[in-house]
């Protein structure tokens, strides 16, 4: 089995559990394979969420067995600084504090707005509009 056509039964599981499945991959770290998964939800991970669906997934992944070497599940939160991968996050993320760069600089400032794929970034009482196009990264950020 492929790690993508893992992802349609994984999804459903943590759905059922109240969860969004963020990312999956399969890695090999120090001769040990490891199968990663990163859950979501909208009020934020904490490791008893991590430990709940850990407990719960497991016996459901050893019953569909995909994997035929030995592996390691591990599960966890994409993190309080993650990628916003698409236009989707970015709205799922307007009140936030980001950090935005663009090939010419830096930015980290409150997402405010993101319409007609114009990026409107509150920094220190200005808003500095940019467009999607030019981003070329853009994730979560904590305000110092």
């Amino acid at each position: 089995m492929q790690i993508e056509d893992l992802k349609p039964p994984i999804i459903t599981h943590l759905d059922n559990l109240g969860y969004e499945l963020y990312d999956l991959e399969y890695v090999k770290e120090n001769q040990t394979n490891i199968l990663r998964v990163s859950i979501n939800k909208i009020d934020g991970i904490d490791i008893d969420d991590c430990i709940k669906v850990s407990e719960s997934l497991s016996p459901f992944l050893d019953t569909l067995d995909p994997i035929p070497e030995e592996y390691v599940l591990e599960v966890s939160s994409p993190g309080a600084e993650r990628k916003l991968r698409n236009q989707t996050e970015i709205m799922q993320n307007i009140g936030n504090y980001i950090h935005l760069e663009t090939y010419e600089q830096k930015l980290d400032g409150e997402l405010i707005k993101f319409q007609n794929d114009i990026i409107f970034l509150k920094i220190r009482n200005k808003i500095i509009e940019i467009s999607y196009l030019d981003v070329t990264a853009i994730r979560l950020a904590i305000k110092m």
